[in-house]
């Protein structure tokens, strides 16, 4: 027998993915939760359900079907799933704040990662979201990634990257619509989150600004639940506030 109602997340090991997938394993509408991610995150958290189920990805192409193919043999309806990757900084790229510091390596990588690998996703979650029943999908952006709110420049690479996935996310929703009229898609900005991502940059925001995963995790899940499904793509923040493209 499969699952009936399941919950899917994408770069689960992140301090946002890691809180939204034991937020779905308290969810009564959920009665499993596919957990990707290079290595297993649950492997030491003893409140870890039964029904949560540890895919490996190493986020290639063949390895995205693979996890897709694996979830499908499991599950008869997937209704929720949230795409968590991406990145702004590693130990060899950091922000760019002039045009002389742009590097075709940088630029590369950034894409691939915030930009390429979330497509792919989508491409093979087709036959999984597609449906009678309602699934929304939410993949992780930035403010950053709006054209009309850039008053400050610099941070090539990422805000370009994040501008492109827009479009890509816009342009799959069209077709969405089209061959999956259940699914909603949303472009998600968490806001300034205390995770790994944004350590850094910690420094110039107010502590009050500062999210916790849980809360982040927490008002995303009730954002989902809330959806009307209509074909377009939203692009909103993590108080479910738009986001100008």
């Amino acid at each position: 027998m499969k699952y009936r109602s399941s919950a899917i997340v994408i770069g689960a090991s992140g301090g946002i993915g890691s809180a939204l997938y034991k937020g779905w394993q308290d969810d009564e509408d959920i009665d499993s939760v596919f957990v990707i991610s290079r290595q297993d995150p649950t492997g030491s958290d003893e409140d870890a359900s039964p029904l949560t189920h540890f895919i490996q990805c190493d986020y290639s192409e063949s390895s995205i079907e693979h996890a897709c193919e694996a979830i499908g043999k499991l599950t008869d309806h997937v209704s929720r799933i949230c795409i968590c990757n991406g990145i702004l900084h590693n130990d060899n790229v950091w922000p760019e704040k002039r045009i002389e510091e742009l590097n075709l390596k940088t630029l590369q990588e950034l894409f691939t990662i915030n930009s390429i690998i979330p497509v792919l996703w989508l491409k093979a979650l087709l036959p999984l979201a597609r449906g009678k029943n309602p699934c929304v999908i939410t993949v992780f952006n930035a403010r950053i990634g709006s054209i009309g709110d850039n008053r400050s420049g610099g941070w090539y690479s990422y805000r370009a990257s994040k501008a492109a996935l827009n479009m890509l996310l816009k342009t799959a929703s069209i077709e969405y619509a089209r061959r999956a009229k259940n699914v909603k898609l949303i472009s998600f900005h968490p806001g300034t989150t205390d995770t790994n991502l944004s350590k850094p940059f910690q420094n110039s925001v107010k502590p009050q600004d500062l999210l916790s995963s849980d809360t982040v995790a927490a008002s995303l899940i009730k954002i989902m639940n809330n959806q009307t499904i209509n074909g377009e793509l939203s692009y909103v923040d993590w108080e479910n506030k738009p986001i100008v493209w």
